[in-house]
């Protein structure tokens, strides 16, 4: 699947208030002046293990606290982390990913809801950042968590660089009903 067309600009624009961002491989410093020049304030970290062996820099024994002396808040959302079990009924065949298609049959779930619900309430208040380690959103279930904050009609841009965005549009397999998202694909014929 390829990505949708990239913009330049708007992070800044007013109801923008969630954005996905992968650490990658960067410098603290470095991570802190691309979320800085969106307006970020907060982290949501939503790496069910938020460690890296790779990156220390982006462990939770220290990152709230380099976050914090760069005067941005952290908040580690454990039950958006991805690492989820497929369910053997799952409704979301569009998925060819197995990984993706157990994240969205664990987006069915009422602990995912009340997660994304703490994640919403904390965008009212603050320009958060939803952050995972990969780089790109589309390889990330980042991108299924935007998936759901649009199906509640809450706005999402994918930080790419210090001057580009992208906003999210729920995918074309997607489909959304009383605010929550699935993506049935094709019935099993046999």
């Amino acid at each position: 699947m390829l990505p949708p067309r990239k913009h330049q600009g708007g992070a800044k624009r007013v109801g923008w208030r969630l954005w996905t961002v992968g650490h990658s491989t960067h410098p603290l410093e470095t991570f802190v002046a691309l979320l800085r020049a969106h307006g970020v304030t907060t982290i949501a970290d939503v790496r069910k293990l938020p460690r890296s062996r790779r990156h220390p820099q982006f462990n939770v024994e220290t990152l709230p606290g380099a976050l914090a002396a760069a005067g941005l808040g952290y908040t580690h959302f454990a039950g958006l982390g991805g690492l989820r079990l497929e369910q053997p009924d799952s409704i979301n065949r569009a998925w060819q990913n197995p990984s993706f298609r157990a994240y969205a049959d664990y987006m069915q779930t009422d602990m995912f809801a009340a997660e994304l619900d703490r994640l919403v309430s904390l965008g009212r208040r603050e320009h958060v950042a939803i952050m995972c380690a990969e780089a790109v959103w589309w390889r990330c279930h980042r991108s299924l968590i935007a998936d759901a904050l649009v199906a509640r009609g809450e706005p999402v841009l994918h930080i790419l660089t210090p001057e580009r965005v992208e906003p999210h549009t729920l995918r074309d397999f997607a489909r959304v009903e009383d605010g929550r998202v699935t993506y049935p694909g094709e019935p099993e014929l046999f």
